[in-house]
């Protein structure tokens, strides 16, 4: 299972360890992958996905996870959810129509 961000695509990212003595060994800075449930108000259905802490404030600050996904780009979406933005934006076409 890949350390991946589902919803923003945040991954591992490497760095130095420096000791007192500026020795310096390569490390790894792991994202604070979250297992969650997020709901879709416009679907009426949930889906879980492994996300980031960081994420799930920004879920939480657009104002769930429909307004979250409508706004971001479909590159650093997982496949999954690539295809529930299309039926989000779909619905809400729909729904203004």
């Amino acid at each position: 299972m890949a350390r991946r961000c589902e919803l923003t695509g945040k991954g591992v990212l490497t760095g130095n360890n420096v000791s007192h003595a500026v020795n310096k060994t390569r490390r790894r800075f792991l994202p604070n992958l979250c297992n969650v449930t997020l709901s879709s108000d416009v679907l009426g259905r949930s889906v879980k996905v492994r996300a980031s802490a960081a994420a799930l404030r920004s879920v939480e600050h657009k104002g769930g996870l429909d307004a979250f996904l409508a706004g971001s780009r479909e590159e650093n979406l997982s496949l999954n959810l690539q295809r529930m933005r299309r039926e989000i934006v779909k619905a809400q076409a729909a729904a203004a129509a």
